[in-house]
C-alpha cells in the first residue's frame, strides 16, 4: 500500500484511468466486430458503410494513445482488405473473417483424427508384442 499522500492519490488516480482506457478499449473491439460482422454478411455496401462510421472511432482511440497508431493503421487495413475482397478484387486476409469460417471445418478433422487415433494404436500393439517376443 502506498505510504504517502501523494502515493495515495496516484494509487487513486490510476484506477480511474485504468478504468477509462479499459472502457475505451472495449469501445474499440467493438467497433471493429461491427465491421467484421458487416463483412461476413457479405453486403459490400452495408460494409462500407459501417467501416466508415467505425473508422473515426479507432483513429480516435489512437490518438488518445490506447493503442498505437500503427495498430490502428493495421486493423483499418485489413478491414478495408476484407471489405474488398468482397467483389473479389483481393484475396480475404483478415484474421478474424477465418476464425468464423475454420471452427465450421474444426470438427470435421478432430472427427477424422479421433477415428485414426485408434487405428494407430491398434497398430502399434501388435508391433510391441512382436518385440516383446
Amino acid at each position: 500500500m502506498a505510504n504517502t499522500a501523494q502515493a495515495r492519490k496516484r494509487a487513486r488516480q490510476s484506477v480511474k484511468v485504468n478504468a477509462h482506457n479499459a472502457a475505451l478499449r472495449s469501445t474499440l473491439r467493438t467497433a471493429i466486430k461491427k465491421v467484421i460482422k458487416a463483412i461476413q454478411s457479405g453486403d459490400k455496401a452495408a460494409a462500407v458503410a459501417s467501416y466508415q462510421e467505425n473508422v473515426s472511432v479507432i483513429d480516435r482511440i489512437a490518438d488518445k494513445k490506447i493503442i498505437h497508431k500503427n495498430k490502428a493503421a493495421r486493423h483499418k487495413s485489413r478491414l478495408t482488405a476484407a471489405i474488398k475482397a468482397l467483389s473479389g478484387d483481393a484475396p480475404v486476409t483478415l484474421a478474424s473473417v477465418k476464425k468464423a469460417v475454420a471452427p465450421k471445418a474444426a470438427p470435421k478433422k478432430a472427427a477424422a483424427k479421433a477415428e485414426a487415433a485408434p487405428a494407430k494404436k491398434a497398430a502399434a500393439k501388435p508391433r510391441a508384442k512382436k518385440a516383446a517376443e
